[in-house]
């Protein structure tokens, strides 16, 4: 069953992360220090390396991956929520090389920032509260 909940804008943030740190780190790191706990992340520029995931949804396993080139950032999306009552940074993210080949999946640890531009959307309403989900084994919304 879909399910929705309305939301408003509270506040924006645009800055830059630093160089040689992890992204999601960072990322997570700067929801946390702002008191953000409901909200929308994008984000364009390059990494030294990544690290993805993407889900199997027949076995409900993450395989990893490791690019170990620079790669631009050609799309960072995400969204922030609760698990365990903290902050959880959810990304999605597109790279590419420089011969144009595209690279995706879920943004993992282990992604070094080269240079990143990012913008946060801070949101207010209801939280969503990241649980367990039998049907698809993932951490999902529990509306």
């Amino acid at each position: 069953m879909t399910a929705l909940k309305e939301v408003n804008s509270r506040q924006l943030f645009m800055g830059r992360l630093a160089y040689g740190e992890d992204l999601l780190d960072e990322i997570t790191a700067v929801c946390t220090r702002e008191n953000i706990r409901l909200g929308r992340i994008e984000a364009i520029g390059a990494v030294q390396r990544a690290r993805m995931a993407c889900y199997n949804q027949k076995t409900h396993e993450y395989r990893f991956f490791t690019i170990d080139q620079p790669l631009e950032i050609a799309q960072l999306t995400g969204n922030v929520s609760i698990r365990q009552g903290q902050p959880m940074v959810h990304a999605h993210l597109t790279l590419a090389d420089d011969a144009g080949n595209a690279y995706g999946g879920h943004l993992a640890p282990g992604t070094v920032i080269f240079a990143c531009e990012i913008i946060i959307e801070a949101l207010e309403g209801p939280e969503f509260i990241r649980e367990f989900d039998e049907e698809t084994g993932l951490t999902l919304w529990h509306m």
